[in-house]
C-alpha cells in the first residue's frame, strides 16, 4: 500500500529542506518540530545515517475540523514530510498520503479533510521541485 506523496528535486538538501518549509507555510501548515533524523542518529548511537528530516507539519484550522468529527485523530497529528538524501545523491521529498492515514479512523467525515490536506501537500511538492528549478536557472 502507497502511505506516502513523493517527488524528488536536484538542490543542496537544506535548501530543499528550506523550501519545503515556505511551501508549507503558503498552504497554510507551520512546522510544529524540525527533527533531524542523522543528528540524531549519531548522538544517541553513534550511527553515520544520510542527510534526513522529519518537519511534523499542521494546519490548525484542518486540525480542529478533523479533531471535532474525531477526538482520537490526535494520534495522528502532525502530519510528517520527510526530506532525505537517496543512495543517488538526489533529494527527496515525502508527504505521508493523509488520505490513507485517515482511512483507519473509518469515520467518513474525515474524507474531506483528508482530501484537503492531500491536496496541499500535492501542490507543496510541486511548489518544491518548480521553485528549487527556477533557483538554479537563475
Amino acid at each position: 500500500m502507497e502511505y506516502t506523496i513523493q517527488t524528488s528535486v536536484a538542490g543542496e538538501f537544506d535548501q530543499v529542506v528550506e523550501t519545503a518549509k515556505e511551501a508549507l507555510k503558503d498552504e497554510g501548515f507551520g512546522v510544529l518540530c524540525d527533527i533531524d533524523v542523522q543528528a540524531t542518529l549519531k548522538e544517541k548511537l553513534g550511527e553515520e545515517f544520510r542527510q534526513y528530516r522529519i518537519l511534523g507539519a499542521c494546519n490548525p484550522g484542518l486540525a480542529h475540523e478533523g479533531l471535532n468529527e474525531e477526538i482520537e485523530l490526535g494520534a495522528l497529528l502532525p502530519c510528517n514530510i520527510i526530506v532525505y538524501e537517496t543512495d543517488d545523491g538526489e533529494v527527496m521529498v515525502s508527504a505521508v498520503d493523509p488520505q490513507q492515514l485517515v482511512g483507519i479512523a473509518d469515520n467518513e467525515a474525515l474524507d474531506s479533510i483528508a482530501t484537503e490536506v492531500h491536496d496541499r501537500f500535492e501542490r507543496v511538492l510541486s511548489s518544491v521541485g518548480t521553485e528549487l528549478e527556477s533557483t538554479s536557472e537563475a
